[in-house]
């Protein structure tokens, strides 16, 4: 079981010189992707005048958001593996390829990067409204539970497939992209009901700096399971004893 392989790590970690780069890695992948995702859906707000969400709106979401992943996902892939993402970097440590002690530190790095992005977007639109995520009219906080679960599952599955596995080959190449796919497919699935988060600090930012924080545990406690129950199964079933190996920084 993956479980098994799950590690404390050392304290040392905090002040190693390679987890902080990573750490710092994963700060600026986070600022780049939430202040082009968030700030997206700002200058959309700004050209409808606060109208109401378009078909048209939900595939610009879409676009944006799969764009400024694949882009922010590349560009810390060498140094911290490119996790953007505190689901991604749970679901690595409950494959055993990542401790407790680098996860948290990832987890702070990447909580901060969507914190500053969402201030700097307020201060650069002259104090427009970092909008948290929300649940769409008729949907409950159960239902947008299945949401974030079902698609952070697909998003941490597709990580696990292109990224994680052994076995990947040539197909760790493509990884950024895929990544980036499966978010901006996922978006236009759920993006009308719950927002689509399937990431807690891209929910994080815009709900610090705006103080709106109604269901924000639905933003942490679906994306957590969904990546959870990916990296169990594909674990389990796909990476076997023979070929698992704990994956140096380098190569997630």
């Amino acid at each position: 079981m993956p479980i098994s392989r799950i590690a404390i790590g050392n304290p040392s970690e905090f002040g190693q010189a390679d987890a902080l780069k990573a750490a710092l890695a994963e700060f600026i992948s986070m600022l780049i992707f939430v202040f082009a995702g968030e700030g997206s859906g700002m200058a959309y707000n700004k050209l409808t005048d606060n109208g109401s969400a378009t078909p048209a709106g939900v595939v610009a979401a879409s676009l944006s958001h799969a764009f400024a992943l694949f882009v922010a996902v590349s560009v810390g892939a060498n140094i911290s593996g490119g996790h953007v993402n505190p689901a991604v970097t749970f679901g690595a440590f409950i494959g055993g390829h990542i401790s407790l002690l680098r996860g948290i530190l990832y987890w702070i790095a990447q909580l901060l990067g969507s914190v500053v992005a969402c201030l700097l977007l307020k201060f650069a639109t002259g104090g427009l409204e970092t909008s948290a995520f929300s649940l769409s009219p008729g949907v409950g906080a159960a239902n947008a539970l299945v949401f974030e679960i079902v698609m952070t599952f697909g998003l941490v599955y597709t990580v696990y497939a292109t990224a994680v596995d052994p076995k990947k080959g040539n197909l760790g190449i493509i990884a950024p992209i895929a990544i980036g796919f499966i978010v901006g497919a996922n978006i236009l699935a759920g993006g009308a009901f719950d927002g689509a988060s399937m990431n807690p600090a891209v929910s994080f930012g815009p709900a610090v700096v705006s103080g709106t924080w109604a269901n924000h545990w639905v933003y942490w406690v679906g994306p957590l399971i969904g990546s959870a129950i990916a990296a169990i199964i594909y674990e389990t079933f796909f990476i076997t004893p023979n070929s698992y190996e704990h994956l140096p920084v380098t190569d997630y």
